[in-house]
């Protein structure tokens, strides 16, 4: 059972996925605005927020971003927008995850276990988890801290998530499937979603595609994280 906060301006969308999720056995709240969904979390601690983006208040991506400056619960956006940009904005600005309306609530029940699941594992307790250091990089999975070179970096939860996967997989190939199980808890998805992840990464790790120092794409195959490769003699940087 999770508690849900669900912002729909439509009421009898809102009425229906009250209905269907209490009926899951899930506590529920709503409200119609971007505002009003602002008190809420500020008041109440909700496991995650379902958040459309047709609010009439706010543009529901600055919505999202405003609710990501004062939590980080997670957030799934229901969307009538499915073009590539759109789905790239919503991630930026921080959500979890992404429905296209219209939806079943048995496909909207699936994402919250996904994102609840990976959400709970990473605040779970158990044996600390040793520090993770890869060349000039450094990753604290129990402090969820990363630093490049002694600097800090600033790294979404799904950021987090995914370079904390890889570095404790230094120079292994892992495969995008695994990386949907184990990272964002899917089954299924497409490439689009790690794509995306892995381009914010390399230019928060100051890398590109086309020049990766960390981040290697095996095209075909998968991802791999290991350390730079030493300069040749005379400085000059490998080919």
């Amino acid at each position: 059972m999770a508690s849900v906060l669900v912002v729909e301006d439509d009421p009898f969308v809102r009425s229906a996925l009250i209905r269907q999720l209490t009926d899951a056995s899930h506590t529920v709240r709503s409200v119609g605005t971007a505002l009003e969904a602002l008190r809420e979390v500020a008041h109440f601690r909700f496991d995650v927020v379902v958040l459309d983006l047709g609010l009439p208040d706010l543009d529901g991506s600055e919505a999202l971003k405003m609710l990501r400056g004062i939590t980080d619960v997670p957030v799934i956006v229901a969307t009538a927008r499915d073009d590539e940009t759109e789905i790239v904005r919503l991630l930026n600005a921080g959500a979890d995850d992404y429905l296209t309306k219209p939806f079943s609530v048995e496909h909207l029940s699936a994402r919250m276990a996904a994102v609840l699941r990976r959400a709970r594992s990473g605040g779970g307790e158990g044996a600390p988890s040793p520090v993770i250091r890869v060349g000039g990089l450094t990753v604290d999975p129990l402090r969820r801290q990363a630093e490049l070179d002694g600097v800090r970096l600033d790294l979404t939860r799904r950021e987090f998530d995914l370079l904390a996967f890889l570095a404790g997989r230094p120079g292994v190939v892992v495969p995008r499937r695994e990386l949907l199980a184990e990272v964002w808890q899917q089954s299924y998805g497409d490439d689009q979603t790690i794509d995306v992840h892995l381009s914010w990464l390399r230019r928060k790790l100051g890398e590109t595609a086309a020049r990766p120092r960390y981040l290697h794409t095996l095209r075909g195959v998968g991802v791999k994280l290991e350390p730079p490769a030493a300069p040749l003699p005379g400085g000059e940087p490998p080919r």
